[in-house]
């Protein structure tokens, strides 16, 4: 497994070259992203902060993600996080967003979506203006704790490619 350290090395110096900040909106890592970032020394110059969004309540109250878009297609869905993404740049600020929301296990999965989905959303101000907005999923593997930290490693290289 990748060491997180030299993860956020690479984002710190990404961001930190390109002048923008991070917010994060994460639902299944629990703050796990946020806390990665802040583990680093200096992060204030390119970390913004971020929000956990654990229920759909939170995900519409504080992103502004709206109720047909979690009834029609789940917390857990390419829709969603590019939601939760976009809603993260609005509310929170930062030039670069990201979003996760996943089901970790060991319970909770369905046929359509097993455990270890995760869908991923990263946005970014354009130049310009305007939103750029891509996502991803990722049927990862193992318990629940291999499960949220491939998810943090997932969704932190996604930001270098914002």
């Amino acid at each position: 497994m990748p060491d997180l350290h030299e993860i956020i090395a690479d984002v710190a110096g990404y961001l930190l070259a390109t002048g923008r900040q991070l917010v994060t909106a994460e639902s299944c890592t629990g703050g796990w992203i946020a806390k990665a970032c802040t583990d680093r020394p200096g992060s204030s110059q390119w970390f913004r902060g971020g929000a956990v969004v654990y229920t759909d309540e939170l995900k519409m109250a504080l992103l502004g993600v709206q109720p047909r878009t979690l009834a029609g297609h789940g917390a857990v869905s390419e829709a969603t996080v590019r939601a939760m993404a976009c809603g993260a740049l609005d509310r929170l600020g930062g030039d670069v967003a990201v979003a996760v929301s996943g089901i970790a296990g060991p319970d909770g999965g369905t046929l359509d979506k097993p455990v270890g989905t995760v869908w991923f959303a990263w946005a970014a101000r354009a130049p310009g203006g305007g939103t750029e907005v891509r996502a991803a999923v990722h049927l990862l593997a193992g318990n629940r704790e291999q499960v949220r930290r491939q998810a943090v490693v997932a969704a932190l290289r996604g930001v270098l490619g914002s």
